[in-house]
């Protein structure tokens, strides 16, 4: 036995504790140190607000780290019990996440009158009352984010003290990374020019700094209390830092340039900026080095626990720094020289255009999206990288589907990131155009390549006794409940098509078109509803339940009737969906509303009638080649076993007729 299932090595947990102390003083510090560079524009508050929100907002992103942390470490990086409930390790970090999250909507909360003290300049003490409370909190941005984060906080953790069994962990790991998004969707990136670049950024930067920050605590604080696994936890979490790692320094840069030129780096601005990344740079460094040799030493059976939790405390101190920057970063006004005063239309979308949309401004007008964009280039790396390793072990895997994985990836790419793109949120029917490529075309496409088959055929098992790994992972995904409701044949075509009728019939479109997060959701939506319909119709995955080809048949013919009601309802539309905000584009060319509108539901009907005829006919061929699989297993029984099985069904029908002759002869 290894040392690794002996208890903390003396020292090692009064070190913990000392460095969590010492983080938060050091959060403390720095963002006492930028607290004075208040954001221009702003009546200067008190000392308690200039000096306690900051605090409080950096102590409650680190609360709001470590709650995300754990979760992710009782999900990945331990293995559950073997009737799938949480293990001692398990358990204990979702109890630590629960208080964690706890810690973070008290937090959020505290800064709901702080902030209001901020941009009033009225005293915190008179800002805290609760009819200013009352009055103030629902008309400021950022104070609506707060109770947005602390709602959803507080429910993140009475669930994460609620729950026993493993399967639950994704969730509320997956549920408290969306509870980052209301602060992600204020501040200066949610503002101005090239506002959608800037916030996409800040949503990858916000996600990869919990991911990378909150892991390393709860795996630092798993390995001082002796855990078994503590291995197996540091491999797993140091891949997971090493994407954190990329996507922070990618996303940072972005964000950073959208609010700061190359010239202007020399402001207080640009010093914070350049306070950060090197931070960072120092804490990716040191936390690979010191990863690496905790492995190496573990796996030799000689760790020093008192070293582990020296060198991941020093890493930890660093990320106090960091998050202390992040917070100052935040109240400190880009310089104005960076700033340009935007356009009504880069006010409300980010961008200019350069005219009205033509065929080679939607094919070459490229303005990449770092969310959709990002995830098309990831899948299809992820996709080859998965066809290469079966190929390396001398497996075959069908050129078809890798063809069908990689067009649904470039698909999406272009839809998202090309002139269709650009040009979706300024025209209805452009973006009619988007809705039905990625509900209607990439989910077929990606459905066709079987990324759940290669998966599984990919990735090795754990092996028996061993921890589960992703393979595991993907098999409980498929078979869990969640996953058999929502590719109930009923369900998955409500979805699909209800989905159109409550988004623009509904009022949704109308009161969200101006939001850049109902934007990120309704493409969400168009492709996950879009690829569990097409899963269960011509899905080559295994899936929790398999139908038979009648009632795939159904689904689709049932769902053409109401895409073509959907397309007249558009057409005959007596008044223009989300009119006001149109209006407020201001576009250099003038367009008529109606006529557009029009057009964009003649693209929802034949853009929906057509792909699903194709799917009919594609399911005709499945049905087909069904049968004639089933007949070729018949006929390769029937010659091993003589035909035993038409033989039976002879001497069944010879028995009949001679009991009808017995009694009709009785009679």
């Amino acid at each position: 036995m290894t040392r690794t299932d002996q208890p903390s090595t003396i020292g090692a947990r009064p070190f913990l504790i000392g460095a969590a102390v010492l983080a938060a003083v050091i959060v403390a510090a720095v963002t006492v140190i930028t607290a004075g560079q208040t954001v221009v524009g702003l009546p200067e508050a008190d000392a308690f607000t200039e000096y306690g929100l900051p605090i409080v907002r950096a102590l409650t992103e680190m609360a709001a780290a470590i709650a995300i942390g754990c979760l992710m470490f009782a999900a990945f990086f331990v293995p559950p019990q073997s009737n799938g409930l949480l293990d001692v390790a398990g358990y204990r970090a979702v109890r630590m996440a629960s208080v964690a999250a706890l810690l973070w909507a008290l937090g959020a909360l505290l800064l709901i009158p702080l902030t209001l003290s901020d941009v009033s300049g009225q005293p915190l003490s008179v800002a805290i009352l609760p009819e200013n409370l009352v009055a103030s909190a629902g008309r400021v941005e950022t104070t609506v984010a707060w109770i947005q984060t602390a709602v959803l906080a507080f429910v993140l953790a009475i669930a994460a003290r609620s729950i026993l069994r493993w399967g639950w962990t994704p969730v509320l790991f997956a549920f408290g990374l969306a509870s980052l998004l209301p602060l992600a969707l204020t501040g200066h990136s949610s503002a101005g020019g090239a506002h959608d670049i800037a916030t996409n950024s800040l949503i990858i930067h916000l996600v990869a700094a919990a991911v990378w920050a909150g892991g390393l605590v709860a795996v630092l604080a798993y390995a001082v209390r002796g855990g078994t696994h503590v291995a197996l936890a540091v491999r797993r979490f140091s891949t997971v830092a090493a994407w954190a790692v990329v996507a922070l320094a990618a996303s940072g840069v972005i964000n950073a340039l959208v609010r700061l030129p190359i010239s202007a780096l020399g402001s207080t601005y640009g010093a914070l900026v350049i306070a950060k990344a090197t931070a960072l740079i120092l804490v990716a460094v040191l936390g690979w080095q010191q990863r690496r040799r905790v492995v190496d030493t573990i796996e030799d059976g000689r760790v020093d626990r008192s070293t582990l939790a020296r060198l991941a405390g020093i890493e930890v101190l660093i990320f106090g720094a960091v998050i202390g920057l992040a917070v100052g970063l935040g109240r400190t006004a880009p310089p104005e020289s960076a700033a340009r005063i935007p356009t009504q239309l880069e006010t409300v979308v980010g961008y200019a255009v350069s005219g009205p949309p033509t065929f080679a401004r939607l094919m070459l007008d490229w303005r990449f999206d770092l969310i959709y964009g990002t995830l098309a280039i990831l899948l299809a790396v992820l996709y080859l990288i998965g066809v290469r390793r079966l190929r390396r072990r001398g497996d075959a895997w069908p050129v078809g589907r890798t063809v069908a994985w990689l067009l649904g990836c470039g698909f999406l790419l272009f839809t998202t990131s090309s002139g269709i793109g650009v040009y979706a949120p300024l025209m209805f029917s452009i973006h009619m155009i988007s809705h039905m490529m990625l509900s209607m075309l990439v989910p077929v496409l990606l459905v066709l390549g079987g990324p759940i088959t290669l998966a599984l055929r990919a990735l090795p098992p754990a092996g028996r006794g061993g921890p589960p790994g992703p393979r595991e992972w993907i098999l409980a995904a498929v078979h869990s409940p969640v996953s058999r409701f929502l590719t109930q044949p009923l369900v998955a075509a409500t979805l699909f098509v209800g989905g159109f009728y409550a988004l623009y019939l509904g009022g949704i479109f109308e009161a969200t078109a101006g939001s850049h997060f109902a934007h990120l959701l309704m493409n969400a939506h168009f492709l996950v509803t879009g690829y569990l319909f097409y899963w269960v119709v011509i899905g080559v995955d295994p899936a929790p339940k398999q139908y038979p080809p009648v009632v795939k048949l159904a689904m689709v013919i049932g769902s053409l009737p109401f895409h073509a009601f959907f397309g007249v309802a558009m057409m005959s539309a007596g008044q223009v969906l989300a009119e006001q905000y149109y209006a407020n584009l201001q576009l250099p060319w003038a367009i008529d509303l109606f006529e557009d509108q029009r057009v964009g539901g003649g693209i929802a009907w034949a853009a929906g009638e057509i792909p699903l005829m194709v799917v009919i006919i594609a399911l005709m061929v499945q049905w087909v080649r069904s049968d004639e699989r089933l007949a070729r297993r018949i006929d390769r029984a029937a010659d091993r076993d003589d035909e035993a099985d038409l033989a039976a069904h002879n001497a069944m029908y010879r028995e009949l007729a001679r009991r009808d002759r017995e009694s009709q002869s009785g009679r």
